[in-house]
């Protein structure tokens, strides 16, 4: 037989076994704390550290800020103080008021884009000289009611009025909506704004807010509520309509982009089709986007995630326009995202290089760019004979720095359409 083991007996439990058994069944009852201290790696504190008081700070941030402001004022730069933006409470909904959580917000630089002027001359070259007027919210409603007047006189032989204008009150609710988004700056939206998405006539009542005066944050809370309410084909008519002509008029007029319209468009960009049908493809359509507007929103379209079918339809409705400074930008904005774009939209872009074997004029620097960059990301995806003629390509178009790195991509690529020289060797067993 084997030894017994010993147990060892601790003071605790000598303690024990000298209280009277009752007191022990009752102790038995409750959990008895065991002294023992839980460190956590946060509770971990660098004994040396020593705090500096809070008097003493405050003088170091105050000497701080008074030598940034000798710096500033050495640098000639303005340290206005910013004025403290006003918060209009119209509805009571808080709701629908949130804090853009959806909406991933890159601060976008408000300095003014250096634009070459060789660029932004070259481009111009190949901007349409016909200049046609911009259709507007107003003369598009005027002449849908002259339309349907004309339509239900012929329906009706008396003369009795047959289309009936809206009520006063509400004229006058919405003018008065149209003086408070003047001046929006931050805040709830008036709750009779909000609604508008859901009425028949609502661009009728959107046309009594009168959006060309706007504030820039009232046309942010506008294209985030339409394009949430609206569907596809009238989320489209608000962006051609309203979005597009404020953003190209605030970047002719301040040569930058206000913040709230930057991040309207990335707004809109919430539903790609629309976009792209009423705000991006018009405006390739007028071949009049100077180089500081193709700038701005091609920036807007590197930083969105857009869908994949979305993206090749616009590279393919964009590759068979006639060609404009601004196509190649937004090109090559979209080929950057390196898509698995389809061989059909491969070709598209082969074909939109390849229209341009007669062209005389000097092409401009963004032109080369957007090749080098179809040339690094699709050059496997081409097929022998288009790998030929874009090298064909390379020769009638010359860059001095541009085309010979297009070359060194195309040479040293295989086409899609080239079987392995060699065939995979059995296994040897």
């Amino acid at each position: 037989m084997g030894k017994a083991k010993k147990f060892k007996v601790t003071s605790r439990q000598q303690n024990a076994n000298l209280v009277p058994l009752g007191q022990q069944i009752e102790q038995g009852e409750f959990a008895v704390p065991t002294g023992r201290v839980k460190r956590y790696k946060g509770d971990i504190q660098i004994r040396d550290e020593t705090l500096v008081e809070g008097k003493l700070s405050a003088s170091i941030l105050r000497q701080a800020s008074l030598q940034a402001e000798e710096v500033n004022k050495e640098l000639g730069i303005d340290t206005k103080p910013k004025i403290k933006s006003t918060n209009l409470d119209m509805s009571d909904d808080s709701d629908d008021d949130q804090a853009d959580d959806d909406l991933e917000i890159h601060r976008f630089d408000d300095a003014e884009i250096e634009v070459n002027a060789d660029d932004d001359l070259a481009v111009r070259k190949f901007m349409s000289k016909d200049v046609t007027p911009r259709v507007t919210l107003g003369d598009l409603i005027m002449q849908k009611i002259n339309e349907r007047k004309t339509e239900l006189l012929t329906q009706f032989s008396d003369n009795t009025e047959v289309t009936k204008d809206l009520d006063p009150k509400v004229v006058e609710m919405y003018t008065e909506v149209g003086e408070v988004m003047a001046i929006y700056r931050s805040g709830k939206v008036p709750k009779a704004f909000k609604v508008i998405a859901n009425f028949k006539n609502w661009e009728q009542l959107l046309y009594l807010t009168n959006p060309e005066k706007w504030s820039a944050a009232a046309m942010f809370q506008a294209t985030k509520i339409f394009a949430s309410s609206l569907k596809e084909r009238m989320a489209q008519r608000f962006f051609n309509l309203i979005l597009m002509p404020r953003v190209r008029d605030d970047i002719d007029e301040f040569k930058k982009l206000n913040f709230h319209l930057y991040q309207a468009m990335r707004k809109a960009l919430f539903k790609p089709g629309a976009f792209f049908k009423g705000f991006l493809l018009p405006m390739c359509q007028e071949r009049n986007c100077t180089l500081r507007e193709s700038i701005i929103i091609g920036s807007v379209l590197a930083k969105c995630s857009i869908p994949i079918l979305h993206s090749c339809a616009a590279i393919m409705k964009i590759a068979e326009m006639e060609y404009s400074g601004a196509n190649s930008i937004f090109l090559r904005v979209l080929l950057d995202k390196k898509y698995a774009l389809p061989f059909r939209v491969v070709d598209a872009v082969v074909f939109h290089f390849l229209g341009f074997r007669g062209e005389k004029r000097e092409l401009p620097v963004l032109w080369y760019q957007c090749f080098l960059t179809f040339a690094q990301r699709y050059k496997e995806h081409v097929s022998s004979e288009q790998k030929h003629a874009l090298l064909e390509i390379c020769k009638i178009h010359y860059h001095s720095s541009i085309t010979p790195e297009i070359r060194r991509e195309l040479e040293h690529s295989k086409c899609r359409d080239v079987e392995m020289a060699e065939p995979p060797q059995a296994a040897m067993f």
